[in-house]
């Protein structure tokens, strides 16, 4: 197995462990403080596309040892940077109620569109 798909799936494979385990303390230890700040919604969406995005960087992990492009690798990259801003800040904004981190969100969800769309060219490149 090569290094760069190795990372991709123990990165993956670690943030979708990550979600399961930020999702239920979020819906058990968390609750009482959720629901006070009105977030229950913001937190579970949040969850929701830390999965998603979790499992594709799985993806680009399998797909690595197919595709040997560069567009690969950005794809990654952006698939986790806009995860990590996307739904790090909205985790924050749900437990500290900082309203202001939700002008940062649209930009981690802006790296997600980027990181697909990376994807769609990597294959596209593809011979």
């Amino acid at each position: 197995m090569q290094n760069i798909q190795k990372k991709w799936l123990i990165l993956g494979a670690i943030l979708a462990m990550l979600g399961v385990m930020i999702g239920a303390f979020g819906a058990h230890a968390l609750k009482t403080i959720l629901e006070a700040n009105h977030r229950v919604e913001t937190f579970d969406t949040a969850v929701k596309y830390h999965f998603y995005h979790a499992l594709g960087l799985i993806i680009i992990g399998l797909l690595s040892a197919h595709i040997q492009n560069k567009w690969l690798g950005y794809a990654g990259y952006l698939m986790l940077g806009g995860l990590l801003i996307f739904s790090g800040s909205l985790y924050i904004l749900c437990l500290t109620n900082l309203t202001f981190l939700g002008a940062i969100t649209p930009i981690g969800g802006l790296g997600m569109i980027a990181g697909w769309a990376m994807l769609a060219v990597a294959v596209s490149k593809q011979r």
